[in-house]
Parts: structure tokens; sequence; C-alpha cells
């Protein structure tokens, strides 16, 4: 073997010209202008432009975006883009991005409610361009996702304070759309709010869930399925789902009640549970309370299915543990029926729910880990950018990467592999060519992509 010591020294200098870093970035400048969300996002902010700006304020936005689904996790980061205009386009100061900021937290909701309409309008282009491959094709359902996260402050900032967990920061409450196993997913809804708020609010539950419906296309609403864990069993959020005449698989809290119908069940009532692949899995039980509960202050429909396995080797038993097994359980509108409507398929269906915490550790690593300014209307800002970063790799994974291994990275691999490669940029024939690397194991990869992005029209 031979030592790299031994190697010659290499000299470094700072005066390399017509290369490009991020190289990969040209992918999510595509889907931008294949959803039509650079011109849909200006359109929205226009009356926050300054008069004889320069920057337009929604692509100011946009880049900020951007530049955090390549890793930024400050509003200074945009400088990542600020060195290849060719690429970019123009980009701001940090002051001009920093006044603009504020002057979006300034206009309060009117401001929110401007660049959530953008995202919608785009978030429907993309799925028309995916087809069947987009959510709820084939009249499948759309399982949205609702779970709190906590993201630590190290100063104080406005509405920080102690959390339920003994730290001190924030507790957002986060709305997902699941692509389901063979994909990530898009963030709907990104509320933020003080670190002491509960966990079980109804209040917030609702209004993280409207606010996840607007996102969707009113068409679809029938097909949309609430997720949440038991936080979200309250009496006031699923009579709310209920008069929406939404479906919803909602975690159960173990009352007494239910755990003396666990007692009473007879044991041939329970049915063997699934794995994730739909196979039966070893050590794990579903059965159905329903008929053995006064549910007459629940809505109507509601049924209570509670599930048993033993603990995985290691895990520390809860004094709710009987017998050796962990018990939990969810409710659900969905009738019996044949085929996914079984007790195992719905168990397994609301199990899945637990991608939420895959999604809500990408937008951590996509700018939500630190809310980088000290204003709570300005943070709410910040959470509203970091939902269209969040949503534009996901989106650009839907449009371009489908039968790619990449369909499925996370934001970590996606800037290692395919964002972070190194190219020179030509010109001939009045054109601009960007040359990646080919030694680049991936080099390949992106240029299908690109491809890909390029054959889709831009909206008129």
């Amino acid at each position: 073997m031979h030592s790299i010591a031994h190697r010659s020294k290499i000299v470094a200098s700072a005066d390399g010209k017509g290369l490009v870093c991020q190289a990969g970035g040209l992918l999510l400048v595509q889907t931008l202008r294949v959803t039509g969300l650079d011109q849909g996002m200006s359109q929205a902010l226009q009356r926050w432009r300054p008069p004889r700006a320069v920057h337009k304020t929604g692509k100011i936005v946009t880049d900020l975006a951007v530049a955090l689904a390549l890793g930024g996790d400050c509003l200074a980061d945009i400088a990542i883009l600020r060195n290849s205009p060719e690429l970019f386009g123009p980009i701001a100061s940090d002051p001009t991005v920093s006044r603009l900021v504020k002057t979006l937290a300034d206009a309060g909701p009117a401001a929110l409610r401007a660049i959530r309409a953008a995202r919608a309008a785009a978030r429907s282009r993309v799925w028309m361009l995916a087809a069947d491959r987009a959510p709820g094709a084939g009249g499948t359902l759309i399982p949205v996702d609702l779970d709190a996260t906590i993201v630590i402050a190290h100063s104080e900032k406005q509405q920080a304070a102690p959390t339920w967990k003994h730290t001190f920061g924030h507790h957002p409450m986060t709305a997902f759309i699941d692509h389901g196993a063979g994909g990530t997913g898009e963030a709907a809804a990104l509320l933020l709010r003080a670190g002491n708020a509960g966990s079980n609010t109804a209040a917030d539950h609702i209004t993280a869930a409207r606010l996840a419906l607007t996102q969707i296309p009113s068409h679809l609403h029938k097909q949309v399925l609430i997720r949440t864990d038991s936080g979200g069993g309250t009496r006031a959020f699923l009579d709310w789902v209920t008069r929406r005449r939404l479906k919803y698989s909602i975690g159960f809290t173990l009352t007494d009640d239910i755990q003396a119908a666990i007692l009473a069940l007879p044991a041939d009532m329970w049915e063997v549970a699934y794995d994730a692949d739909r196979q039966p899995r070893p050590g794990a039980w579903v059965a159905e309370l329903t008929g053995m509960l006064d549910l007459s202050s629940w809505p109507k429909g509601m049924r209570v299915i509670a599930r048993k396995e033993r603990p995985h080797p290691g895990a520390q038993l809860r004094f709710t543990d009987i017998d050796g097994h962990r018990f939990t359980c969810f409710v659900t509108g969905t009738r019996p029926g044949g085929g996914r409507g079984q007790l195992a398929d719905l168990e397994l269906r609301h199990r899945r729910r637990a991608r939420c915490e895959d999604r809500i550790r990408t937008a951590k690593d996509t700018g939500l880990r630190n809310l980088p300014l000290h204003g709570f209307a300005q943070n709410q800002v910040w959470c509203e950018i970091v939902a269209l970063a969040c949503d534009l790799l996901a989106w650009m994974q839907l449009l371009a990467l489908e039968g790619s291994p990449a369909r499925r990275y996370e934001p970590k691999r996606l800037r290692l592999r395919l964002f972070s490669v190194a190219a020179r940029l030509t010109r001939g024939s009045r054109r601009l060519r960007l040359r990646i690397a080919a030694r680049w194991p991936w080099a390949q990869q992106i240029v299908t992509a690109i491809a890909r992005l390029q054959a889709l029209p831009a909206p008129t």
C-alpha cells in the first residue's frame, strides 16, 4: 500500500476559472422552472417588492429555498449560489435578503398565505406532470402525517420556552404528504409553536391539518388519510376530521377501559399482524375492541384496534405491558371489509405513519434544526422557506429520478452524490454547456435527471 505522505506535494491556488460548484443544483433550478414556482412566487409576493428594487421578491425566497436544499442553514448561506450566476441567476445581497424576511414577517398572515398559495399551485402542477406516479393517482389514498417535534434554541429567541422533554426551544407541528415506500414525502405544513405548546393540543392539530388540506387539490380531499400518533387522539380533533369527511388513522391512549377490554378479549380473537412487507410477523397480533367499549361520546363509526407484540430484545418494559406483551391501539373510521380493510392491513397502514419521523429528520437536515432568527414571525417565515426547500427536493425526485435508487435518497445523500459535483461551464454555438466531471460516479445519473426535467414544459 502507498501512503499519501509519499505523494508529490499538491499546491493550492484560488485562480480557477469557468468552474461551477454545486453544479447538481441545476436540478433544483429546472424543478423551479417546470413547476412554475419561480414565476408564481414572484407574482404572489409582488406587493412586497420595494419600488425600483433590482431583485424580485419571489426569486429571493426561492433562492433561499435552493440554498437550504443544498445544505444551508442560515440566510447568509445564500452565498453558495452567488458565485454561479450562469446557473442560479443574479443573487440578492445579504442585507437585501434580511430586509425581505423582516418585511414578510411584518406582513404577518397575508405574506404566509401568499407563499402557501404559490406552493399549492406548484404542487398541483407537479402532480399533474407526475400523472400515475403522483399521490392519489388511481384513487389511492393520500396519507397526511401530523406530528410535533422539538427545535432546540441556544439563545433567548421569541417564544422559546422549556419543552416537555426538559429542553429549551420551540415545538412546531408538522404535516407531511407521504409518497409511500417507493419515495419520500412533501412538507404540507410547518406550524411554528412556542416551546411549551402541548403535544395533544387539538386546536394545533386542526390548524396543521387545515393548512395541509389547502396544499392538496380540492378534488382529492376525499382520498386524504389523516394519520397521527396518540397526541391527535382527542375528541375535538376526531370530531373535526369526521365533520370534514376525511379518512383517519389516529393513535389512541390506553385508558383503563381499553386495558380491561384487552384482558377480557378471548385469545382466539387475536389475528397475526403484518411486517413492513405485508408478511405475517411472528410475535405480533391485532384485534378489534370496538364492541367492548362505550364509544357513544366519540364520532359515529369510530373503531378501536389494538396491537400486542413481544417487546424487542433490550426494550424497557412499561407499566402498561401485560403478560410480557406491549400493547398499543389506534382508531379509524374505515369500515370492515375485504382486501386491505382487514385488521392487519389497517394496523400496517397506521404503523407506516412512522415515516413521518424520517420526514422530520430530513426537514431538520434542510434548515429546521436551527431557527436562525430572533423574532417568532421571522422564524415562521423561515419555516415556510424550509417547507419550500423540502418540497423542491421531493418534487425533483418525483419528476426526475423515478426508477432510480436516488428516488428515495434523503437530503444528505442527494447533496453528496448529486448536488456537490463540480463542473465546467463552456460556451459554444450561442449556448452554455455544463460539463460535469467525467470521473464522478453519478455523473450520468445527473445528466439523465437534468434531461428529464428539461424535456418537461414550463407553464405558460
